[in-house]
């Protein structure tokens, strides 16, 4: 791997934080305005990524299953065509017909998502938002209510904890409750131990967090969108396709790049970083 290239590349646009390490263990590390391996940054829409993989996990534990459409659990869904076609793959694929919305300070609640329009037939079109995230979260909290647990809460037992990733901070909305699609404030040495479970197939030191099939069905594109899959990003190199990554806006990745046994966390504050580029610099 080229790093200097790499670093040099983020630098042009921002950066403030690039680790890059093997199995959870930081190995190049270049830092700029301040920041460091332990200082929690905003990972935006990087946040999402941590959903799919819990998502599978659920399905492995019997609380969910991915083909099931989101009326079974919202009875009010089975009363409208076209969102009684939308199933929980849809809206982690970003392909539930919901349109674009739902970013940043816009993200709505649980009750205000459920309430949204269709724009599409279910499966056809990607369309990029948070808006389906909160609708996943809405149909997630009601399967845990027999746990007294929120979706949040069961993230961390379920994979932040076994992974000893700790949680900065997270946003709340008006309601108290917190945002599925953003809103996670995490450092970069933490964000790189989620990084590590991935590479390593959903095992972290000899134990198998989520099992190594379920997590493969993270990275399966949709035929609305081969490059998205289960709310992570895949590879845009071709002579790399086994990478995934997480994206947020401003720059913020986690890339998982399994051939070069690699993971990388970078921070930044540029609206002109490009993941693409900074793969090319780094691999090719």
């Amino acid at each position: 791997m080229n790093l200097e290239a790499a670093a040099a590349y983020a630098e042009r646009h921002k950066l403030q934080a690039l680790v890059i390490g093997q199995e959870g263990r930081p190995g190049f590390e270049r830092y700029a305005d301040g920041w460091d391996g332990s200082k929690p940054h905003a990972l935006y829409s990087g946040t999402k990524s941590f959903w799919g993989v819990l998502a599978v996990a659920a399905a492995e534990d019997g609380l969910l299953d991915l083909e099931e459409p989101v009326s079974q659990t919202i009875p009010a869904w089975a009363d409208e065509a076209r969102k009684s076609r939308v199933t929980l793959r849809d809206l982690l694929q970003l392909t539930s017909g919901i349109g674009f919305g739902g970013l940043g300070s816009a993200v709505p609640t649980y009750a205000n998502a459920l309430g949204v329009a269709l724009k599409n037939e279910p499966g056809d079109v990607f369309t990029y938002g948070g808006i389906p995230l909160q609708v996943f979260g809405a149909v997630l909290e009601r399967k845990l209510a027999p746990r007294h647990a929120t979706p949040h809460e069961y993230l961390r037992e379920r994979i932040l904890d076994p992974i000893g990733l700790r949680i900065a901070t997270w946003r709340s909305l008006s309601d108290g409750t917190q945002p599925l699609p953003t809103g996670a404030f995490v450092a970069a040495g933490e964000w790189l131990k989620f990084g590590a479970l991935v590479l390593a197939a959903g095992q972290w030191k000899g134990t198998q967090v989520v099992r190594a099939e379920s997590l493969a069905r993270c990275f399966e594109g949709s035929a609305a969108n081969p490059r998205y899959g289960l709310a992570w990003w895949l590879s845009p190199l071709p002579s790399y396709a086994d990478i995934v990554y997480a994206s947020g806006s401003g720059g913020q990745a986690l890339y998982v790049i399994p051939s070069a046994r690699a993971v990388a966390v970078k921070f930044g504050a540029s609206s002109s970083y490009k993941h693409e580029a900074f793969l090319k610099k780094l691999l090719l």
